[in-house]
């Protein structure tokens, strides 16, 4: 009994982990997404900042902590600059073509 309990605290506390920043929700996620999609996938300077924050709702903390809570999921990586990229859905970045097989028959 006391390891299943153990097991299940431990997924919760991973999937605490993984929950939108306080007061927001998946629409909130969904939102910035696409308004980080519509400025070209980075979030770097205060205009950035400021078209995200008009399109989505979310106050500057609210951004600041969403911005963190989409690279701890994966969903974005830090620049050098201080700034995030996007790496999900329009914002993924391309798979290389695949190397064109040789022609052995030649």
């Amino acid at each position: 009994m006391r390891r299943i309990f153990v097991s299940l605290l431990g997924l919760g506390l991973v999937a605490g982990c993984a929950m939108p920043p306080e007061g927001t929700d998946e629409a909130d996620v969904a939102s910035f997404d696409r308004a980080v999609a519509s400025i070209g996938c980075d979030l770097i300077d205060e205009g950035d900042y400021q078209a995200v924050e008009i399109q989505t709702g979310l106050s500057r903390p609210q951004t600041q902590e969403m911005a963190s809570f989409r690279v701890e999921t994966d969903a974005a990586v830090r620049l050098s600059n201080g700034g995030m990229r996007l790496v999900t859905g329009s914002c993924a970045p391309a798979e290389p073509a695949a190397e064109p097989a040789d022609d052995e028959t030649a």
